[in-house]
């Protein structure tokens, strides 16, 4: 009798306390909608986003509660909130992305409602859903709305019959390989490949000729699968040389909706943005008013709530809109919105998801200035933008100030992680027009230094100094047509770069650059050479793609005589103090740097860009490098094994595609650097690997260097 009794009770009882508790949390919305205020909410994210919620919730004096996964445990948005629950492991699958679990926090926690960010479920129309049934307020849209504009297909059909005008594709649901080739042939190529429920460039391919389509079809496909569990694509004409320009939306439950302005975001690499600014240069008003009216029209197309945005491509040939796609969510751009607004997006969320209504009409809307926003991103630029991870060893930020704001969402020390997005912060700044907002763009990038893994800053800066960009005449297209100016080698062999790492060598007496090169020489202890009345030493360095020995006598008095392959001795005169700030006259000029030391690597932070100086790896380490990895392909960064597609014996060609890696949430092919046999192969699919592992190594036939691919 008991072990029947007992357990029918016990589940009687669960019933009736989770029956409870939503009811519970379904009076507590209602009651918030009834007082036109929240008292708590659950933001379901993490990172600069999550911390950006948190901000505004706690001005609002808006209890907050947040969740966190393993590597998130002490991170800064779990430390900002009231309270935090932990939600799972480290993949997103497993705690991010737990609907479920979430709502369960949610009501455990007495939270009103919850704020998905954008990313993870802010656009996942059943999360909206299983919300409302538990009684949870979503900040956001409706669940039908977040339905109708998450599909590419849908969406287009809407826009059509509300005379949004939009561009010639295919949006069916026949998606067999021979329809879609038969339809991409009937609009005529160039081509754009993009998964129905696709964003942020994920599931995204270009196709120029014919012969391509099957090859970009599949890996669309795979990669929307992975980031979306929904590989549909559709296929739609090429603009070849468009604008991204988007409009901000806000509707409220009482059937008012406004537009915010308009955002140029055509600025892009893999199809993701990277600088955004508002408004748009070069519109004229009657342009704009008709961007926002179209935007509008598409938001009540589908009784929008909340913010959203509705994005267009823009011909810059024939001056004609195009609606995109709508995001039913928060944008990660929405600061340069705020910043020509003067007002608080986040605040109008909580408010309207209240059940208040909007706070001004279209009339009431200012637009003010003109406002820049750059995203900071763990990347790679010279490796084709290969996001990257790994510890914030140093990071100094600008300023913060009214008209200057750094959203981030980590601090030195912290860790850029493998499983998430690699953003490291937003920079955003705001001036009363465009080419003062610009200049102080420009100068808070030189502001913001990072040490410790690859970053875009230097990037970023060289991009908003380009010619045209200044001109604001910019499209989709703007980086690769300007590769050449934007992605180039640095010269660090400069006297004023060698000048200051020598200068940061010997003040923080580094022991590997403070001895002479041949550490078996009687001069390699750490006294110095005296001769006369001058101490001379030599200092060095690995700088770029060589070694460097700089010849250094000092004078006294912080003066010094340097010289250096073939360099025409010169003088310098200079001190680094306490704060790594270095001070250093040459050549006419003087030179003010902001440095760091970590390990035995030197972080120099000059106008010219950042400068990593390390002291040359000795010959015997460089050799036996080489031949651990020599005829291999190796992991350009830390990811997951997805696809082998060679074994050992395998004659490969150059090119052929070996193994698929798969890095935030990216899909990465790792091809043969040339014609070989297969010797090993190294992991198997699920695999983690940290970059620069050996993947794939080739027999031995001629001497070839290792290879990085992507």
């Amino acid at each position: 009798f008991f072990f029947f009794f007992f357990p029918r009770v016990l589940i009687s009882e669960m019933w009736r306390f989770t029956a409870k508790t939503v009811r519970l949390a379904s009076s507590h919305a209602h009651a918030a909608r009834s007082r036109g205020h929240l008292n708590k909410i659950l933001v379901a994210n993490r990172g600069e986003i999550a911390c950006r919620v948190l901000q505004s919730a706690r001005r609002m004096g808006v209890r907050s509660v947040a969740v966190f996964s393993d590597p998130d445990r002490n991170a800064m948005h779990t430390q900002m909130a009231d309270e935090a629950y932990h939600v799972g492991p480290a993949a997103s699958a497993q705690s991010y992305l737990r609907g479920e679990r979430i709502v369960e926090i949610a009501l455990e926690s007495g939270a009103e409602a919850i704020h998905p960010g954008y990313g993870f479920l802010s656009e996942n129309a059943d999360f909206a859903e299983l919300c409302e049934k538990k009684g949870v307020i979503f900040i956001g849209p409706p669940a039908s709305a977040i339905r109708d504009m998450g599909s590419k297909s849908e969406s287009k059909n809407i826009m059509t019959a509300s005379n949004v005008p939009v561009v010639k594709g295919y949006h069916g649901d026949d998606q067999s390989d021979e329809r879609l080739r038969a339809e991409a042939d009937a609009i005529g190529y160039p081509v754009m490949i993009k998964a129905v429920k696709g964003g942020g460039g994920k599931g995204m391919r270009i196709v120029r000729e014919q012969g391509d389509f099957e090859e970009m079809l599949d890996s669309a496909r795979n990669e929307a699968r992975k980031s979306f569990g929904d590989d549909r694509v559709l296929v739609e004409k090429y603009i070849d040389r468009p604008r991204h320009i988007e409009v901000q939306v806000f509707a409220d439950m009482h059937g008012n909706c406004v537009y915010l302005y308009e955002r140029d975001c055509s600025v892009q690499r893999r199809h993701q943005k990277i600088i955004e600014e508002a408004p748009a240069p070069h519109l004229s008003e009657e342009l704009r008013h008709s961007l926002g009216q179209a935007a509008v029209r598409a938001a009540k197309a589908v009784n929008y709530v909340g913010a959203g945005t509705v994005e267009f491509i823009f011909d810059t040939d024939t001056n004609e809109y195009y609606f995109m796609e709508m995001n039913t969510r928060l944008q990660v751009e929405h600061p340069v919105t705020e910043m020509i607004t003067k007002t608080d997006l986040v605040e109008w969320q909580l408010r309207i998801a209240a059940g208040q209504p909007l706070p001004v009409t279209q009339e009431q809307i200012p637009l003010i200035g003109h406002s820049f926003e750059a995203r900071i991103y763990a990347e790679n630029p010279d490796s084709n933008f290969l996001p990257g991870s790994g510890p914030l060893l140093f990071m100094r930020v600008p300023e913060k100030a009214a008209d200057v704001r750094v959203e981030t969402g980590v601090r030195q020390g912290d860790v850029v992680s493998v499983h998430y997005d690699p953003m490291i912060a937003k920079l955003v700044v705001w001036a009363p027009d465009r080419e003062r907002a610009l200049a102080k763009l420009t100068s808070c990038l030189r502001q913001y230094n990072i040490a410790g893994l690859h970053t875009n800053i230097d990037f970023l800066t060289t991009l908003a100094n380009h010619p045209e960009f200044v001109k604001g005449d910019v499209s989709t297209k703007f980086i690769e047509e300007n590769k050449g100016d934007l992605l180039f080698s640095k010269n660090a062999k400069t006297p004023s770069v060698v000048a200051q790492a020598v200068l940061v060598a010997l003040a923080s007496e580094v022991p590997a650059a403070t001895s002479t090169c041949d550490t078996h020489s009687p001069w390699a202890a750490r006294e110095a050479l005296r001769l006369a009345d001058t101490l001379t030493r030599d200092v060095c360095f690995k700088i770029g793609d060589g070694d460097l020995t700089a010849h250094v006598t000092f004078h006294g008095k912080n003066k010094y005589t340097i010289s250096y392959e073939g360099q025409e001795p010169f003088e310098v005169e200079g001190a680094v103090d306490a704060d790594g700030n270095v001070r250093a006259q040459l050549l006419g000029r003087l030179y003010k740097t902001t440095s760091t030391v970590t390990d035995h690597e030197i972080h120099l932070f000059t106008d010219e860009g950042q400068f990593t100086v390390v002291m040359a790896t000795p010959s015997y380490l460089a050799d036996a490098r080489t031949a651990a990895v020599g005829n291999a392909v190796i992991a350009p960064m830390n990811g997951k094994v997805e696809k082998v597609h060679v074994k050992v014996g395998d004659t490969v060609k150059p090119n052929q595609a070996l193994v698929v890696m798969e890095a935030m949430k990216m899909e990465l092919v790792l091809r043969s650097p040339r014609a070989g046999k297969v010797a090993q192969v190294n992991f198997k699919p699920g695999d983690l690997v940290d970059e620069s592992s050996v993947i794939v190594k080739f027999e031995e036939e001629e001497e070839s260097a290792p290879v990085k691919s992507a």
